[in-house]
C-alpha cells in the first residue's frame, strides 16, 4: 500500500485502497469508458468525506491536483463516476437516520438505495415515487437528475428533496435551505467558504437576470447548471437546485431530507400494438386523460428479440414484422382506466391489438416488463452501448425523426430500435457494437454525432433526460453558447476554485480524453 493510502486510512474511519483488484473494479461503470483511479475511498460518515476533501484541497493549493469523483451505485452511462484520481464511494453511507411519519419526512445518508429507502418507508405506508433502478442511490439520483419512468406523473426526484447536506471542495459542510433576503445577507457576510458562495452566487443572480430567465424558459436540458434559474423564489434563495444534475462537480452529497407521499395501489397494466407510429402516439394522447403512471413506447423488434430469447409473449403482442408497442400502467383508479381503454378500439386502426391486465395474463405481463432488460443484456460478442440514451424528443416530431433514423440506420449499418417514455418524451437508442473491433471508436463517434444532429434537427435535446457527463459532452460542449458557458464556468469556479471536483466532467470534459478511453473489451456486466 502506498504512502497516501496509508495516511488516509489513519485519517478516516472508513477504508482507502490502492490495490489493483479494487482499482480495476472501479475503472468502469455502465458507460463504454474505462478510466482507472489511483485510489478508492469508502467513507463511513460525513466527517470522513470532509477529511478526504480537506486533504486533497490542501494538496491542490501546492499545485498537486488530484481529481475527486463521487460514486454511488456505479450505474452511470456517461462516465461521470470514473476518474484517474480518487473515487469516493458512498456505498457505506447507506443508513436511514430519521423518519417523521406525521410530516412524511425522512433523513438519509446519500448512499442509501431507492429500494432500501422505499422498503423502509413502506412499513409506514409511505414511498418516494421514483420509478428508477432499485440500486440507484439517493445521492446518485440527485447528482444525475434522471427522467425516471414515472416522472410524467410524479415530477421526478426534484419534487421530493427538501434539503441537502453537501461537503464542499475544501471540506466544509453546506446545508441547503430556502433563505429570506436578510438571512442570505447574513450568510454572505460570513468570512467562510460558504459565505463566499452566497456572496458570489448572489452577485451572479443580480448581474445576469436576463440570461438566467432565458435559461429558465429553455426546458428539457441538463447541460451545465440550468437549475440556476430555480434558485430565487419570491425574494428567497436556495442553493439546492444547483446540485440536481451537477454530477459531483460542485460538492459531494452526504445527507438528504426527503418528503414522502402515501403509497399507491399496485399498478395495473395495458399493452397495445400498432403498425404505425402515428397510431401509437394518438393512443398515448387518448390515455393521457386517464392519469397514467407511465406510458412507454417500444419498437416491436425489441419485444420480438425477447420472445426469440424464450419470453412467453404470444398472448400480448401481434405477430407483425414491424411496428410499435405501447405499455401503460395506472396506479390510481386503474380498473376504471382499463375499462375505458378497452373502449378505445373503435377509434383506432383495425389492426390495433389492446391487452388489459387480468388474473390470467398477469404473469405474461410480468414477462413483458422484462423484455427491455432481455434486449439490453442478451447480446453475444457485442454490447448495447449507451451513447444516445435519455434524449428529449417532442412526440409530434417522432414520425419525421424515425424517417431520418432509417437513413442513419442504412448508412451506418446499425439496427436502431427506439424506446422511451411518451409522457416525458425521453427516448433512447442502444445499437449493438463490438468494442473489440479496431474501428469501434470511429463507429461510436460517428453514431453519437450523427444521432445528436438528427435529434437536434427535430427539436430534441441530447442531454434532455440525463446530464452530459463525459460522453454526451463530446457534442454538447461544442454547441453550448458562449454566454451560458461563461455563466456555468463561473458557478463551477465559485464552488470548486481549485478545480478538483470531477473537473473533466460536464463542461470540463475533454472530447479527446473521452474518445481515447473507450473500453476495448465487451463488458461482462448486464448493461441496463
Amino acid at each position: 500500500m502506498g504512502k497516501i493510502a496509508k495516511y488516509l486510512n489513519q485519517l478516516t474511519v472508513g477504508n482507502v485502497f490502492d490495490n489493483p483488484e479494487i482499482l480495476e473494479t472501479y475503472s468502469t461503470d455502465q458507460s463504454a469508458l474505462k478510466i482507472k483511479p489511483k485510489l478508492v475511498a469508502f467513507p463511513e460518515s460525513t466527517d470522513d468525506i470532509r477529511k478526504l476533501l480537506k486533504f486533497f484541497d490542501q494538496l491542490s493549493a501546492k499545485d498537486i491536483k488530484v481529481s475527486i469523483t463521487p460514486r454511488g451505485s456505479g450505474k452511470s452511462q456517461g462516465g461521470e463516476s470514473l476518474t484517474n484520481g480518487i473515487v469516493i464511494s458512498t456505498e457505506k453511507l447507506n443508513r436511514l437516520l430519521e423518519i417523521d411519519t406525521r410530516e412524511r419526512l425522512v433523513r438519509v445518508q446519500s448512499g442509501i438505495t431507492l429500494k432500501e429507502l422505499n422498503t423502509a418507508l413502506s412499513v409506514s405506508g409511505l414511498t418516494i415515487p421514483i420509478d428508477g433502478r432499485d440500486d440507484e442511490t439517493i445521492g446518485g439520483l440527485i447528482s444525475s437528475a434522471p427522467a425516471d419512468e414515472a416522472m410524467g406523473k410524479y415530477g421526478g426526484i426534484m419534487n421530493y428533496v427538501e434539503r441537502i447536506e453537501v461537503v464542499l471542495a475544501n471540506g466544509d459542510c453546506l446545508q441547503t435551505e430556502r433563505l429570506r433576503r436578510y438571512a442570505v445577507a447574513k450568510a454572505a457576510a460570513a468570512k467562510t467558504f460558504e459565505g463566499s458562495i452566497y456572496r458570489k452566487i448572489s452577485k451572479i443572480l443580480h448581474e445576469k437576470p436576463e440570461l438566467i430567465k432565458r435559461i429558465g424558459n429553455e426546458k428539457n436540458t441538463l447541460v451545465g447548471y440550468p437549475f440556476v434559474a430555480k434558485l430565487l423564489k419570491r425574494e428567497t434563495l436556495d442553493l439546492k437546485p444547483l446540485f440536481f444534475g451537477a454530477e459531483g462537480t460542485l460538492g459531494i452529497i452526504s445527507e438528504v431530507i426527503l418528503k414522502a407521499i402515501p403509497m399507491k395501489e399496485r399498478a395495473v397494466r395495458a399493452v397495445a400494438t400498432f403498425k404505425e407510429i402515428d397510431s401509437a402516439i394518438k393512443y398515448a394522447e387518448m390515455i393521457h386523460n386517464y392519469n397514467p403512471k407511465k406510458v412507454f413506447l417500444y419498437d416491436l423488434r425489441i419485444i420480438m428479440e425477447a420472445r426469440e430469447a424464450g419470453k412467453n409473449l404470444d398472448g400480448v403482442i401481434r405477430r407483425l414484422e414491424d411496428g410499435y408497442v405501447v405499455f401503460a400502467s395506472f396506479d390510481e383508479k386503474g380498473n376504471s382506466a382499463l375499462k375505458k381503454i378497452t373502449g378505445l378500439k373503435d377509434k383506432l386502426p383495425r389492426n390495433t391489438k389492446i391487452i388489459t391486465e387480468s388474473k390470467e395474463n398477469k404473469a405474461t405481463l410480468d414477462e413483458f416488463e422484462n423484455s427491455l432488460v432481455n434486449y439490453l443484456s442478451n447480446v453475444k460478442n457485442a454490447e448495447r452501448v449507451p451513447l444516445l440514451t435519455d434524449f428529449y424528443l417532442p412526440i409530434y416530431n417522432l414520425s419525421n425523426f424515425l424517417k431520418d433514423l432509417n437513413i442513419l440506420k442504412e448508412k451506418l449499418e446499425l439496427s436502431l430500435e427506439l424506446f422511451g417514455n411518451l409522457e416525458t418524451e425521453i427516448f433512447s437508442l442502444r445499437p449493438k457494437f463490438n468494442l473489440e473491433e479496431d474501428d469501434f471508436n470511429k463507429k461510436a463517434t460517428t453514431f453519437l454525432r450523427a444521432g445528436a444532429y438528427i435529434i437536434s434537427r427535430h427539436g430534441g435535446e441530447l442531454a434532455g433526460g440525463a446530464p452530459e457527463g463525459r460522453v454526451k459532452a463530446v457534442v454538447t460542449n461544442v454547441e453550448i453558447g458562449e454566454d451560458k458557458r461563461k455563466l456555468y464556468d463561473g458557478i463551477k469556479k465559485i464552488f470548486d476554485p481549485n478545480g478538483i471536483l470531477n473537473p473533466d466532467v460536464k463542461l470540463g470534459a475533454n472530447s479527446k480524453f473521452t474518445l481515447t478511453h473507450f473500453r476495448d473489451t465487451n463488458s461482462p456486466k448486464i448493461m441496463l
